[in-house]
């Protein structure tokens, strides 16, 4: 079916005729005049009664998709799926303390693998935010992001883990631009 924008009569089959009031992803919410507000898959099948065009100002489903995807890329929202090295697959971190009366903790390489993968992409959004902060002055942004870059160089002994080397955690000094 065609996009179709708020304001527009349409007539249903089932629920006879009404005026779409919300757009969503998957469905319309239509206000028939019958049946009160319904959601109306965007496939059914709606015979359109008076189009109402839509304004030259507004964006479409389309436009609003790619800016959020911008965004959410831009602030770490979709990151790129992170592999785990082929040697790890199926594998188990053991971790096995000294007092021998405690008990054996064991836990999939990958759920771990996928935590650690966590904490740096929350680092990024951190260093995003840091960077985009109104308040902090640049001389507390610099210091801030030196300390991040200090966490990430903690952070690279997990390196092993990853699959692909742009993946690795990278320390001071040897950061990307």
């Amino acid at each position: 079916m065609e996009n179709l924008t708020i304001g527009t009569r349409i007539k249903h089959e089932i629920f006879g005729q009404g005026i779409i009031c919300a757009i969503g992803i998957q469905a319309y919410s239509i206000s028939f005049f019958e049946g009160g507000l319904r959601e109306v898959d965007r496939s059914d099948e709606i015979e359109i009664v008076e189009r109402i065009e839509t304004p030259a100002n507004m964006v479409n489903y389309q436009e609003v998709e790619e800016m959020l995807t911008n965004l959410m890329e831009k602030f770490g929202g979709l990151q790129n799926e992170i592999e785990l090295g082929d040697r790890w697959d199926g594998g188990i971190l053991v971790l096995e303390p000294k007092d021998e009366n405690l008990q054996v903790k064991e836990i999939p390489i990958d759920t771990f693998f996928h935590k650690i993968v966590m904490v740096r992409d929350r680092l990024r959004v951190l260093e995003q935010n840091i960077n985009s902060h109104k308040v902090l002055t640049d001389a507390d942004k610099v210091g801030l992001q030196q300390y991040i870059s200090r966490i990430y160089g903690s952070l690279t002994t997990f390196n092993v883990l990853f699959k692909h080397k742009e993946d690795h955690f990278v320390g001071e000094g040897r950061r990307k631009a």
